[in-house]
């Protein structure tokens, strides 16, 4: 019943495929790769001119939209100068935190949801930032770029190749930033290990993992027409890779120096799906005809012959959980369900007392680990820390997001986060519903810079000029 609901889906992913090339026997299964058009080039490194006063156009004010109004009132160098929901109660609510702050009240748009393209159509916003549905990402996206904004996108970004490269050349074409909003990346440990990734504490990192578990009874009801549990309903495959899978990429330099090649994923029957269902969406014909798995499970191999797993669940109780493991030849971290570290003795012994015998089987003690950030802190935690944990938004880490966006943007600089990374972290989506359709078959992640994975070499992320 489930491939009832899949049947478009997996005919437009077919349509790909079979553009790219056939199965072969040995071979994995391949998707087509647009060539670039003629005159476009491409975003890698690409810096905007400096913007003195970056000028903002909220789009999306529900949960995640009304939070980022928390954030940017307290940041400097920005303007919020429109406000746009589908729901006018939703604009009030974001103009009452403008005007408790003491801002003046921001241009409106409500009523229906083709009103963000008046607020993209303006002459005096700079950057749109979307906080929609998962749907009308790509949508709000594209026309705000066509109008000359550049356009930050709340994750997942896209949830199809064909919205994933409409979304590059856009981006190309328009010499306009695209970036997906992961704000895990900026988590205080994830920001750490990877300073510390930066600095060789791991070796040779070679494996990581990442995921997102999060049992999602408490929010089903507070989603806009029950659009996350509708893309659940009608969407096999990890549908919310990105929070665990980018801040991995990034200590593996995926497109700086290694590539994303071979994707395998699988899931199990949706055994909890058509419960909640019947509970928050009881409209539902046949709730029965449910298509995401309760778990899903994706490896993933590199250019280099390195191996990364994501995990997707959230229908199920257990405590939430990221993983966030990256294990080096000389090092291992892990985030949950504790936090910890633990290195050969070469690698920190003038960082940390180690005791006699310490063989890094063992995690570093909370002392060690005082003494082990006391070198690596990341210096982005030492300038704006502090504020991040003050302001919040997820402990620090949303703060710490906007304030390197902007601070990019005012001060001409490449993007932490560029259109290649949204690419790269949003195609786990429907690649892993392309391999569990076909026997968890392997897929060949596609080559998003198009030949560009070559032109950057070692860690541009993250503050290091």
């Amino acid at each position: 019943m489930r491939k009832l609901l899949f049947l478009l889906p997996v005919v437009a992913l077919l349509v790909l495929a079979s553009c790219g090339g056939k199965k072969n026997a040995g071979l994995p299964l391949t998707t087509d790769v647009p060539a670039r058009p003629a005159g476009q080039e491409d975003m890698l490194a690409f810096a905007a001119p400096a913007i003195d006063t970056v000028r903002i156009g909220f789009v999306g004010l529900g949960m995640r939209g009304s939070s980022a109004i928390d954030r940017y009132i307290h940041m400097e160098g920005t303007k919020i100068v429109a406000l746009c929901d589908v729901r006018q109660e939703c604009v009030d609510r974001a103009q009452a935190k403008l005007a408790a702050a003491g801002f003046p009240a921001a241009a409106e748009y409500a009523g229906d949801t083709e009103v963000y393209k008046q607020l993209c159509e303006r002459g005096d916003i700079d950057l749109v930032y979307i906080c929609t549905d998962w749907v009308h990402h790509v949508p709000v996206a594209l026309y705000a770029m066509e109008h000359g904004k550049h356009a930050a996108i709340e994750v997942p970004a896209a949830t199809s190749l064909e919205d994933i490269w409409a979304l590059i050349n856009t981006s190309e074409r328009t010499r306009k930033h695209c970036i997906q909003l992961e704000n895990c990346c900026y988590d205080f440990y994830e920001l750490n290990t990877l300073y510390m990734a930066q600095q060789g504490l791991f070796g040779e990192i070679f494996h990581g993992e990442g995921a997102y578990l999060h049992c999602l009874d408490p929010y089903w009801d507070q989603y806009w027409n029950h659009w996350r549990s509708e893309f659940n309903r009608t969407h096999r495959g990890d549908v919310y890779p990105t929070h665990g899978f980018g801040p991995v990429c990034q200590v593996f330099n995926i497109h700086r120096g290694d590539q994303l090649k071979t994707l395998v994923a699988m899931d199990t029957d949706p055994f909890t799906g058509p419960s909640v269902l019947r509970k928050v969406q009881p409209e539902v014909a046949d709730p029965d005809n449910f298509m995401n798995g309760d778990h899903t499970t994706t490896l993933i191999r590199t250019a280099q012959g390195k191996t990364i797993q994501i995990q997707h669940g959230v229908m199920t109780p257990r405590p939430y959980s990221r993983l966030y493991q990256i294990q080096g030849t000389n090092g291992y971290a892990t985030k949950y369900p504790r936090q910890g570290y633990s290195f050969t003795p070469d690698k920190i012994g003038d960082a940390v007392d180690l005791p006699d015998g310490y063989d890094g089987e063992s995690f570093l003690s909370e002392g060690q680990m005082a003494q082990l950030l006391e070198t690596y802190t990341h210096p982005l935690i030492k300038e704006i820390g502090e504020v991040a944990r003050r302001v919040g938004g997820h402990g620090g880490m949303d703060f710490i997001m906007d304030y390197r966006l902007i601070y990019c943007l005012r001060n001409g600089l490449p993007l932490d986060m560029d259109v290649y990374d949204l690419a790269e972290w949003c195609c786990v989506g429907p690649l892993s519903a392309l391999s569990i359709e076909h026997g968890s078959a392997p897929v060949e992640v596609p080559d998003f810079t198009r030949g560009g994975q070559d032109k950057l070499h070692g860690y541009r992320h993250y503050y290091i000029q």
